[in-house]
């Protein structure tokens, strides 16, 4: 009777741990389906985005046959061909890593500017569950903005990807995206805590990933210090593993190597990220940032 009573509780311990976990999973699709509505409400912010995206895209990439005439035919076909992919690569990541940070950064802009944000983070939700719903969102907003800008740009460049690994650029985007999220969440709390510009303030942290990542260079090409700082940015990891898998290599691609530090990047910065937006929140409550919009 007594094993037959443990076996019960535990069973009902265990309907009552997945009924809760079905709860949070729903509350977070919410927030999915919230922001989707956002989106399509500001529809004509989203042709404005990826109109700059595309545009700075094929600007960059052009440097590629540029060099090619600059060198007066020196550059081979196969070269171009490689150096076109290779910028093609940095301005793809480069545009997701973007939406990703806006969309994130501005789950609390958005809410001052739809007067819901007091509303929000009252409400009987908890803040993971909360970030859950708006990063997940945020990852599914930048693949598909990713993937029309490479749409766009396959009509002006050749882009050979014939000797591609998809399923391992895959990975290494999927895990990569885990650790944009945690940088994320941390600048979501500049438009917190700093009202009036916060989420320009933000924009500090794409621009020191820019520069340190090797977007559009290799980061040996960087000074020491630079160099240094390469290693803890995320983006360097998702760009070295994305050329590694998509880009003929002469020699073996260690996968390994790049998936490795992004499972730490990923480990590390979402706790983090989570606990520096829970202190940023409760002290916007206690000072009144929270209501203030200027």
């Amino acid at each position: 009777m007594i094993g037959l009573a443990r076996e019960r509780s535990f069973q009902n311990a265990a309907r009552k741990a997945a009924r809760s976990a079905g709860n949070e999973v729903n509350k977070g699709f919410a927030f999915v389906e919230r922001n989707w509505y956002l989106t399509k409400r500001y529809w004509a912010w989203e042709v404005v985005w990826i109109t700059y995206n595309v545009v700075n895209a094929l600007s960059v990439t052009f440097i590629a046959p540029s060099a090619q005439a600059a060198s007066g035919g020196k550059i081979g076909t196969a070269e171009l061909n490689s150096l076109i992919l290779y910028l093609a690569i940095g301005t793809a990541v480069w545009t997701f890593l973007s939406v990703v940070f806006d969309s994130v950064t501005e789950t609390v802009t958005m809410e001052r500017w739809e007067g819901t944000i007091e509303y929000t983070f009252m409400a009987p939700v908890s803040r993971v569950t909360h970030m859950f719903g708006a990063c997940a969102y945020a990852l599914i907003h930048g693949i598909v903005m990713t993937a029309l800008q490479l749409g766009i740009m396959a009509l002006f460049f050749h882009l050979d990807l014939s000797q591609a690994n998809w399923p391992l650029a895959l990975l290494v985007l999927a895990v990569g995206s885990f650790s944009f999220i945690g940088f994320g969440t941390m600048a979501a709390v500049l438009p917190m805590l700093y009202t009036e510009r916060g989420a320009q303030m933000a924009y500090i942290i794409r621009a020191v990933i820019l520069l340190v990542s090797g977007v559009y260079y290799s980061v040996s090409v960087l000074p020491g210090f630079l160099q240094a700082l390469s290693v803890i940015s995320p983006a360097t990891y998702v760009l070295n593993g994305l050329r590694g898998a998509l880009m003929v290599q002469q020699t073996p691609y260690n996968a390994w190597g790049d998936i490795w530090p992004l499972l730490i990047c990923a480990v590390v910065s979402i706790p983090v990220g989570q606990f520096i937006f829970h202190l940023a929140e409760r002290y916007a409550k206690r000072t009144g940032k929270l209501k203030r919009n200027g």
